[in-house]
């Protein structure tokens, strides 16, 4: 099979899709690799790294998208990347549909395969090609809550850990999931008063025996979560549906009840947000002011520590992309459950239920 790896070219995307060692294993195995000269430059790996383990180098997306069987990248396919899909090409990257219909009618107009990082689970429902990322984005979350609660950010002024005869920040925390309890941990090393809402009462029990003492359980309703809007100093949203939009937790006449200059962190936002007030924003110009609440709602916060975070999403997507290369993306989806399931747009027809939900589209499943 030809594989192929394109230069990410979402604004401030640093991340590339394959490690050097990823296109030793896959040469060994008797495939090809093209690879869009640059592509690893953002992580500090060179072309010539590239090269001297069996890469073809290429001048230009194109190039890679018109040779390659299998498109591997980091972050969903750009409008300039629209036109350079194939009918029956499979693309192995980031999606998140849910946040964008125009996307994801795109992508059934091309009729390619697209086959979802952030869907692909195994039989006890976790997702690990989108853990090492959102491990990435919790630890992030609180790195730049800290920032942006700084007074020349428009924030309140307020540091994290407090000192010796003033209160700690007081830190909301979204859903214990793995970007949750990332941001937890993060955050009572900074020695912040810590506040972790969930709505799985197990999950609940587990965090209460392994956080610090410095984070509070909570089980989430609306009355906690505005109880603890009135005291935060920072909120991260956390909370994941697979596949699917993120539920809305946070409504426009809540932020009456925060204090002026607080700070939200919507790690959602690659799911449509889980704050009524947030829009995706970049790294270039990552935050804004709603009713004197600063929200950063980065879609690819990831991208930012690019080194830190190819290494960690490469260490689990390469063993996928042999699969995907060694049987062809329909045999891996109909022998390997986890493909499967990752498969969210076959042929033109969606095949993942909480995509077709979230838009009202037909859903087909072909890999029952």
């Amino acid at each position: 099979m030809i594989v192929g790896v394109p230069r990410e070219v979402k604004p401030d995307e640093y991340r590339v899709a394959m490690l050097p060692v990823g296109v030793e294993e896959l040469t060994l195995r008797g495939h090809r690799v093209l690879m869009e000269r640059g592509a690893g430059d953002g992580s500090g790996l060179t072309d010539d790294d590239y090269a001297s383990v069996g890469a073809e180098l290429v001048d230009s997306p194109q190039e890679v998208f018109s040779g390659a069987d299998l498109v591997v990248k980091v972050k969903e396919p750009m409008p300039q990347e629209w036109p350079l899909i194939r009918p029956g090409q499979a693309l192995f990257t980031y999606f998140h549909f849910a946040a964008s219909r125009e996307l994801t009618e795109a992508m059934m107009r091309s009729r390619a395969t697209c086959v979802a990082y952030e869907t692909l689970s195994d039989d006890q429902g976790r997702l690990p090609l989108l853990t090492p990322m959102s491990e990435v984005a919790g630890r992030m979350s609180v790195q730049e809550g800290a920032k942006y609660l700084e007074r020349p950010q428009m924030g309140r002024g307020i540091l994290l850990g407090g000192v010796p005869g003033v209160a700690p920040a007081h830190i909301v925390i979204l859903g214990g999931g793995v970007v949750g309890a990332n941001a937890a941990r993060i955050a009572a090393g900074f020695q912040a008063n810590v506040a972790l809402l969930d709505i799985n009462m197990d999950r609940l029990r587990y965090l209460d025996d392994i956080m610090p003492p410095n984070v509070d359980v909570l089980f989430s309703d609306r009355h906690t979560i505005r109880r603890q809007l009135q005291r935060a100093d920072l909120v991260v949203g956390a909370v994941l549906i697979p596949g699917a939009k993120a539920p809305r937790l946070v409504e426009r006449e809540d932020l009456a009840q925060m204090q002026p200059g607080a700070v939200i962190i919507d790690v959602a936002i690659d799911q449509g947000g889980c704050m009524a007030t947030s829009r995706p924003t970049s790294h270039a110009e990552p935050t804004y002011i709603v009713d004197d609440v600063v929200h950063y709602c980065v879609t690819n916060m990831p991208g930012a520590v690019g080194r830190t975070s190819t290494f960690a999403l490469c260490n689990v997507t390469l063993p996928w992309v042999l699969e995907l290369a060694g049987r062809g993306v329909e045999q891996a989806a109909r022998s390997l459950k986890p493909v499967a399931r990752a498969v969210n747009i076959f042929n033109g027809e969606i095949t993942n239920r909480a995509v077709a939900d979230t838009f009202g589209l037909e859903f087909a499943d072909h890999f029952a």
